[in-house]
């Protein structure tokens, strides 16, 4: 699998600038269904650790170029 590229954005729900990283396959295919839409790479995902203990990241979603694309955050689920 390719590198995923990764860029610094600021986080609605950190509150602060922070490393985000392209979607995986699986996530894109996971809210390609969750939003019902047929296309979602321009979205980014916040790879903030909020739990050093458990490593549990924020994993809230953006895009590009807006910070709250959604009324309220969408995360997507921490991979099995």
């Amino acid at each position: 699998m390719a590198t995923l590229r990764t860029k610094k954005y600021p986080c609605s729900t950190c509150d602060a600038e922070q490393l985000h990283r392209q979607l995986t396959r699986a996530e894109q295919e996971q809210l390609k269904e969750r939003l019902g839409r047929t296309g979602v790479s321009e979205f980014w995902i916040c790879e903030n650790v909020l739990d050093p203990a458990t490593g549990r990241q924020c994993r809230n979603l953006r895009t590009g170029w807006v910070m709250k694309p959604f009324p309220k955050p969408i995360r997507l689920p921490a991979p099995e």
